[in-house]
């Protein structure tokens, strides 16, 4: 027996296992010390924050949807509630000089973020899948009512203001310029990050993965699904306090918005965009999401549709997410075979553009009809200029569509044939060596 459980237990990991996980932590802080220096920017250090803002409240996400397997369309709840807390404490420790510095504020929040979490969490983590997701959309629009209506911890439309100057200094850091923000942020967002990755590792982050797989299976071995899906939702809950009160530390305020359905909807694009298969998916998913919004709505007014339009894309057609994208590489990566893919990306590339290109012509167009009909006609989106008015834009985007779609198709299915091929051949020479 003892030799038994000796050969079911996993490995111990090697020394060059354990040096490549601590490399990557330490690699990881000394970026985030050093991105500044190459990007100083005060606009740089505003998107680094709110990107480093969005990784904390993906990840909080992803324990609830990658973990446990619980979709909801309320987490903004607890991200808005651990911002407007995290408000109202400066505001008092501000006023009553209390000696308790800026950089603990984010614990605050977090705990707030738990407190509501706990407090509402065992009810509905009684259910999961469909119900669980009607009941968090529920809460959501009931909290994000009250928000208006509850004037005086909400403050209405106006939201509540405070002055994170004004709090006990520690070193001399007012927190005043936004480097220093940066660096509040950047030290929270790898405290959180470890913290939600060493969760992964515990027996509570597996009989999380086993609630998700297989509940009646975990409730056969003698653990109830109910209690890990209310553990799992707590721990949701402080982390997404604990960006809500970034948020709030870095605007200064704190709104409605923070509780509303775009920000519950923003954080459940990024996590699926970035893969919820993966830890590092949500990560992945909250750059690129940041800054995509930003540059997007810097070049077209509707760069909400665009965004939805690659939303619906990658549910149909990469449903592990941009991640899941690059996972399905390694093998081909680890044979040496990944340039035979190239030629036929590229072939695919260029009728794929040209689509996406009718499509850009397709929407300006139409929204120049339908929501500025009385503009000039001459318009400029993703810093194409180009006459809405004119039939030639209406004959042209037509064409790209149709045969961007026809050639497009031909292209992709040509990958798939060469990708089956390639992975093939690559998962052979792997077995082989």
């Amino acid at each position: 027996m003892t030799d038994l459980a000796s050969s079911a237990a996993p490995p111990r990991p090697t020394l060059s296992d354990r040096a490549k996980f601590y490399g990557t932590w330490i690699v990881t802080a000394l970026v985030l010390l050093l991105l500044p220096q190459v990007f100083s920017s005060g606009g740089s250090l505003t998107t680094f924050s709110l990107v480093g803002i969005s990784i904390i409240f993906a990840l909080s996400y992803n324990i609830l949807l990658g973990q446990t397997g619980m979709l909801s369309f309320g987490h903004a709840v607890y991200y808005g509630l651990g911002g407007f807390l995290a408000i109202h404490v400066i505001n008092i420790l501000a006023g009553n000089k209390f000696p308790i510095p800026l950089p603990l504020v984010p614990l605050i929040g977090g705990l707030a973020g738990l407190f509501f979490a706990a407090l509402i969490g065992w009810v509905m983590t009684q259910r999961s899948g469909t119900a669980f997701a009607m009941i968090s959309l529920g809460l959501a629009e009931l909290v994000a009512s009250s928000a208006l209506i509850l004037r005086t911890f909400f403050g209405g439309e106006a939201g509540i203001s405070a002055n994170r100057t004004k709090l006990f200094k520690v070193f001399g850091l007012s927190f005043g310029p936004q480097i220093q923000i940066y660096y509040l942020v950047a030290a929270w967002t790898l405290i959180a990050i470890i913290a939600m990755y060493a969760l992964t590792r515990t027996p509570l982050g597996r009989m999380c993965n086993a609630v998700r797989d297989n509940p009646e299976r975990v409730q056969f071995v003698g653990y109830d699904p109910h209690v890990v899906r209310y553990l799992a939702f707590c721990f949701s809950g402080f982390f997404a306090g604990v960006a809500g009160a970034l948020a709030a530390i870095n605007f200064e305020i704190a709104n409605s918005a923070y509780l509303g359905a775009v920000q519950s909807g923003t954080v459940l694009f990024a996590a699926y965009i970035g893969g919820i298969g993966f830890f590092i998916g949500p990560i992945v998913g909250a750059i690129f999401v940041t800054i995509l919004s930003l540059v997007l709505s810097d070049l077209t007014q509707v760069w909400q549709l665009y965004f939805g339009l690659f939303f619906i894309i990658v549910v149909l057609f990469a449903p592990g997410g941009i991640t899941g994208v690059l996972m399905m590489h390694r093998p081909l990566l680890r044979a040496g075979m990944l340039s035979r893919m190239l030629p036929s990306y590229l072939m695919a590339a260029l009728p794929t553009l040209a689509l996406c290109i009718g499509l850009m012509l397709m929407i300006e167009t139409t929204v120049h009809y339908t929501v500025n009909p009385h503009e000039d006609s001459f318009r400029r989106a993703f810093g194409i200029p180009f006459d809405a008015a004119s039939p030639l834009t209406w004959a042209a985007s037509a064409v790209l569509i149709v045969v961007g779609f026809i050639l497009a198709r031909m292209a992709w299915n040509r990958v798939a044939q060469t990708w089956d091929t390639t992975l093939t051949a690559a998962r052979a020479k792997v077995h082989a060596q």
